[in-house]
């Protein structure tokens, strides 16, 4: 209980600071956990017994997840500015799809404008997050600090209230 309350507080004090930093070691971690699933398939398959396994076919998979990691690992910022251009682009795709699907349904019946809200504000996030993509990100990052530095004044809260019981 302790740990969490401290770890919570910690995580979000951290995401609130340096919140463009914490993406990249995300990005990092993310790496280094696809670098180790690929080593251990690579090392599996090279200390295999020939023996019992004579034929097995060379593991691409765990080659593509060490060479992946690598690009992760040593090129975070690249990988967050496509991520982040793709989700822009899906927002937008989105956005129009729906908008043009409402558009469609016209034709049998009458959509209210109210209908409209949603996809015109997810069209325009899409905007947002390609004309900003590192500030939209950072925002996120902020935002998931704050609510687990409030997680973490809950918890603590909670646990000075109800020790004793």
């Amino acid at each position: 209980m302790t740990l969490r309350i401290v770890f919570a507080l910690i995580l979000g004090v951290v995401l609130m600071v340096w919140p463009e930093s914490a993406l990249l070691y995300l990005v990092v971690t993310i790496g280094i956990l696809f670098l180790l699933a690929g080593l251990i398939s690579l090392v599996a398959y090279w200390a295999r017994d020939k023996r019992l396994y004579p034929s097995v076919r060379f593991p691409l998979d765990g080659a593509g997840s060490v060479l992946f990691g690598l690009v992760l690992i040593v090129m975070p910022s690249f990988f967050v500015h496509v991520l982040m251009y793709l989700l822009g682009f899906l927002l937008m795709l989105a956005g129009g799809a729906q908008i043009s699907a409402l558009m469609s349904a016209r034709k049998w019946t009458e959509v209210p404008f109210g209908f409209y809200i949603v996809p015109i504000l997810i069209l325009l996030a899409g905007l947002l997050v390609l004309f900003n993509p590192f500030t939209i990100a950072s925002t996120a990052f902020m935002l998931l600090g704050i609510t687990s530095v409030v997680y973490g004044l809950s918890e603590f809260i909670n646990y000075m209230k109800f020790r004793e019981k």
